[in-house]
């Protein structure tokens, strides 16, 4: 008789006197200095009244050209438990002085009230894909304990709202950050006080802003400033600046482990062959060990990447093989390589590849060199401008061609102004500078690239591409593709 209620007692653990809400009223309060109207507990939080759902907390933050109290009476209709404001409102609140304050000191307390492993998250490129590879391999492991920024929320409002999200029971936190300018990862880094620190790699984005890669590299390198003591720092063993990046780190105290191919990785790839239905079988040595994985995600880039997320979650104390399966289960992210099979009339289908969200000259690179190792009748690139390259615009766009010509691009749509610098280095040789029966058109925004690309017609067995930065709207031309396939 006794046994079957052996079999159903539950180990107890000291998380259990957590409550489950994410937040109530009196720790809001508390949190925020402010003074709380109503009694209440939010499930989430939200800045955006459009995002709002049932149960969360709505902030009314004022920015230059728009205060969120507006919005307030819409977040209450949408099922907001409470908002905070910084004037008394009709319903639950939190009443503070001002509402961005809040915001950051809220997620000061939530990151110190969780017991849990921190992963700060930076990188010129692949730094979301790779904050989402470790979320899943930790998640994974802690059986739903993990938490992470959402989308690309890495600004001085993005990760304190992430913060803010992170509930008390959470085990392993995972935040992007992401800068234009110097001085700003030191500020975020401050609030996110990671265990781990990560840099996936340093390549010329924002070097309009910053002058030269290697401040660049110093930019990146800020994130080391807010590690715990006894943290450790991942960083990129092939990278030019692996030096710069490795005396910062040790300069802030900090372990080093590097990751890539170079003979002083500590996570050292030794093997990548391409895998059955794309992506790549990996082998790395580890030091002390050596595993065997998939990597779903095609490119090389992405070889580099699981690497780095090998290194953060052996150094977060994660389960590498949980970190093997988030990355061969792990699909390409919407604007960053997800990829989708678009019906074609008639029969058959086309593949693609939206990579509409960012760009920098390393991305198009890495990116081209991936859409070049895809089986296609016709290989159809839509690229846009890249953006904060400054005085280095001309060249970086004109440098294009090379990877457009080893890409064997049959199709090419250029959009923006700065893509002009491009047509030009193709136009010096004429239409047929990309190779026999090729096609160039240069446009100036994201309908007249649609227009084209219509024009051109999408035929089964074509592998489009759309890449570009996100200010050049492509991510429009990707959902009127998806919207009008068959």
């Amino acid at each position: 008789m006794n046994a079957p209620f052996r079999i159903l007692d539950w180990p107890t653990e000291p998380e259990d006197a957590l409550g489950l809400a994410l937040w109530n009223a009196v720790s809001l309060a508390r949190a925020m200095d402010g003074v709380a109207v109503g009694e209440f507990q939010v499930a989430g939080v939200e800045i955006d009244s459009r995002d709002v759902i049932e149960g969360d907390l709505f902030f009314a933050l004022k920015g230059e050209a728009m205060d969120g109290h507006r919005f307030v009476p819409m977040a209450f209709q949408k099922g907001a438990a409470a908002v905070v404001v910084d004037r008394p409102v009709d319903g639950p609140h939190i009443l503070v002085k001002d509402t961005s304050r809040a915001l950051e000191l809220l997620a000061k307390a939530a990151r110190e009230r969780a017991d849990a492993t921190v992963i700060g998250v930076t990188g010129s490129v692949g730094k979301t894909g790779v904050k989402e590879a470790i979320f899943a391999a930790l998640d994974r492991s802690s059986r739903g304990k993990a938490h992470r920024s959402v989308k690309s929320y890495n600004n001085h409002v993005g990760v304190p709202l992430s913060l803010s999200r992170m509930a008390a029971r959470t085990r392993f936190g995972v935040f992007e950050m992401g800068m234009n300018h110097a001085g700003e990862i030191t500020a975020l880094t401050a609030q996110v006080r990671p265990h781990v620190a990560v840099i996936t790699t340093i390549a010329p984005a924002h070097i309009e802003n910053l002058g030269s890669e290697e401040a660049i590299a110093d930019a990146k390198a800020e994130i080391f400033s807010g590690l715990q003591p006894g943290g450790t720092a991942v960083i990129p063993a092939d990278s030019p600046h692996f030096a710069r990046l490795r005396d910062a780190a040790l300069a802030a105290g900090a372990k080093v482990v590097s990751f890539g191919s170079a003979p002083h990785a500590d996570v050292r790839l030794l093997d990548a062959v391409a895998a059955p239905g794309g992506g790549s079988l990996v082998t790395a040595d580890l030091g002390e060990r050596r595993v065997c994985y998939t990597v779903a995600a095609p490119g090389e880039h992405w070889i580099a990447n699981s690497l780095c997320v090998m290194a953060a979650v052996r150094a977060a104390g994660g389960d590498l093989g949980a970190a093997g399966l988030a990355l061969a289960e792990m699909e390409g992210l919407k604007g960053r390589g997800a990829r989708t099979e678009l019906a074609i009339k008639g029969g058959g289908s086309a593949l693609l590849i939206d990579e509409s969200y960012n760009a920098n000259p390393a991305s198009m690179r890495a990116t081209l060199a991936q859409l070049g190792a895809t089986r296609a009748a016709r290989r159809i690139a839509v690229l846009g401008a890249m953006k904060e390259l400054g005085d280095f615009a001309p060249a970086f766009h004109a440098a294009l061609a090379e990877p457009i010509l080893a890409a064997k691009v049959d199709h090419l749509i250029m959009v923006g102004d700065e893509m002009r610098f491009l047509a030009e280095e193709l136009g010096k040789s004429g239409p047929g500078a990309l190779g026999k029966g090729t096609s160039f058109a240069h446009c100036g925004k994201a309908s007249e690239a649609l227009q084209a690309l219509q024009a051109l017609g999408v035929a089964s067995g074509d592998v489009i591409l759309v890449k570009g930065s996100n200010s050049v709207g492509l991510g429009a031309v990707v959902a009127a593709l998806a919207k009008q396939e068959g």
